[in-house]
């Protein structure tokens, strides 16, 4: 497309997302612009179609960083109001068989009950929706459906962000209805675009923000809504748990978590960093749910909705660094979330909090914006959140390491010395774990039974995905011959399966060849493609606004 004129708008601060991290940032702002009785114009920009609508996580959420930021938290009516009461964690030994681990060898960082904190089963969506509110009645301006294409960048400092166009024709023309993005210029930009964020992946790259530090790690959760008979529901009640049916070189956990209005949540959380090419997280989670211990749960009643997200896992070793001239990088698209607790949303929180109060701390100075915020640093590094991914630095990498078992024993002996054992790393991404496919059996997965287990097109059905379909394609191939010359013949070309919404095909052409389809219309916003692909060919970037998931209350 030729140059376009674009209308441009200057604010203070600009927020890329509208999730934990974000929403906690402008708020925090905008209180203390309050306290210091400050004018500042605070503005956030989300991809999805509302607030909320590509927010999925499990969640246990621990309340720490909502304390702080508004600690009247109950009489503003946030969406806390089931408490975990019981907890319990199982090893599945087999399709049948389940082992119920004693309370005394579960790691304490997974521990949901007890202690000096209560924590609520939650819907991550609704308390994103809630925190959009507040912020709303600071003063904050924020606007859905609009996502952030591209990071301004002048003379090596973050300047804010350009808007995508809406209404481009899939070949790169403008439609009727055609309006060009706009630019949003800041003084300081925060990225907030959760795991594997497409502006955060440009940036740690542009900043070599991840100088010194160990590749990133990631997970994929997939996660279930389900309504459940009333005598199957125990408001509260956690179970955890890990096992059958993943193979020993393929590591993650699931959980089951009963929250309000008769609902079970249940999900799967596998390790993007196993190896076999033939393996389908989507259909273990499927399989999963048939184990008798998942089943007495779910039998009878319906399941309402469907999701699926990348994770941000590797903790501590792999955080990059968060600061670079004009802006930060908080929450997952860092990568803060504690492995060792399954939580990310209180630190991610965290780092909102104390980004908002280093940028806020510049700004009442009179700085005109485009510094480095080292102070950021040195604040965070002195925060809870930080201590924490400290503790655990060790968790994830000891279960690649070691396997889930044996990684498990290395984390709960660490624990109990303090954090003594050696530090373990990992120092292979997750992409270059993949093996060939010829040193594997293919799994021949069960059937969908249309009760328990379930199809990828009826589940992508239930995520509400939608996309324009005449518009450019978001996800982008380095080299188009690729998929079908060298992954094909190498790994049975395993975006087939990786991906837990059915957006890549290898489908026969007229001749009879095979051939490589991108169906982005499916596309539930996960990343696992831009993460595990070996080639590392596919690049996952923001479609047209207001575009994918349309998660109820996830």
């Amino acid at each position: 497309m030729e140059h376009v004129e674009r209308d441009s708008m200057d604010v203070d601060v600009v927020i890329v997302g509208a999730g934990p991290a974000g929403l906690s940032a402008a708020c925090r702002l905008m209180q203390q612009a309050e306290a210091a009785g400050q004018e500042l114009t605070v503005c956030v920009v989300e991809k999805g179609s509302e607030v909320g609508a590509h927010i999925l996580s499990g969640a246990v959420f621990e309340p720490r960083a909502l304390n702080e930021l508004f600690p009247d938290w109950e009489s503003r009516g946030a969406p806390l109001t089931t408490p975990a009461i019981r907890d319990e964690l199982y090893l599945l030994k087999d399709a049948d068989k389940a082992q119920k681990l004693p309370n005394a060898l579960v790691p304490k960082s997974m521990h949901n009950t007890g202690g000096d904190q209560t924590r609520y089963v939650i819907s991550a969506g609704n308390l994103c929706r809630w925190l959009a509110e507040q912020a709303e009645g600071l003063g904050v301006e924020i606007f859905p459906g609009f996502a952030a294409q591209e990071t301004i960048i002048e003379d090596g400092v973050v300047k804010g962000i350009l808007i995508g166009d809406m209404g481009v024709a899939a070949d790169g023309q403008p439609k009727d209805g055609h309006m060009p993005g706009m630019e949003l210029r800041a003084k300081y930009t925060l990225f907030a675009e959760g795991a594997r964020g497409h502006l955060g992946k440009q940036l740690i790259g542009e900043y070599r923000l991840d100088e010194g530090r160990d590749p990133q790690h990631y997970g994929i959760g997939l996660k279930e809504l389900w309504d459940v008979p009333a005598d199957k529901h125990e408001p509260g009640l956690v179970l955890h748990g890990s096992g059958w049916p993943l193979a020993k070189d393929a590591h993650g956990g699931w959980f089951l978590y009963h929250a309000e209005n008769q609902q079970v949540v249940v999900g799967l959380i596998m390790d993007l960093s196993y190896q076999n090419p033939w393996l389908s997280p989507f259909d273990e989670f499927q399989r999963m749910k048939h184990h008798p211990l998942l089943k007495q749960y779910l039998e009878g009643g319906s399941r309402v909705a469907y999701g699926a997200r990348a994770i941000t896992k590797g903790g501590l070793n792999c955080l990059p660094k968060m600061t670079f001239p004009g802006g930060l990088l908080i929450g997952c698209d860092a990568g803060t979330l504690n492995f060792a607790k399954i939580k990310g949303l209180h630190t991610a929180m965290k780092s909102g909090l104390v980004a908002a109060e280093s940028v806020f701390e510049a700004l009442a100075t009179g700085d005109e914006g485009g510094q480095e915020l080292t102070a950021f640093t040195a604040k965070w590094e002195a925060s809870w959140a930080y201590a924490e991914l400290k503790e655990s630095a060790s968790f994830g990498p000891a279960i690649h390491k070691y396997g889930t078992v044996g990684g498990g024993a290395y984390n709960f002996v660490d624990q109990l010395l303090g954090g003594k054992l050696p530090r373990v790393h990992d120092t292979t991404p997750d992409h270059a774990a993949l093996k060939p496919a010829a040193e594997f059996e293919k799994i021949d997965y069960p059937k969908p039974d249309g009760k328990l287990s379930f199809d990828k097109a009826s589940s992508v059905f239930l995520s509400n995905t939608n996309h324009e379909e005449d518009q450019p394609c978001h996800l982008k191939l380095a080299d188009p011959a690729l998929p079908i010359r060298d992954n094909l013949p190498e790994y049975a070309e395993p975006a087939q399966r990786y991906c837990p919404a059915g957006v890549y095909e290898v489908v026969e052409d007229d001749a009879g060849k095979p051939r490589f389809q991108i169906n982005f219309q499916n596309c539930v916003h996960c990343k696992t493609c831009d993460i595990k692909d070996p080639a590392q060919n596919i690049t996952w970037v923001a479609p047209e606004g207001g575009g994918g998931p349309n998660y109820p209350n996830m």
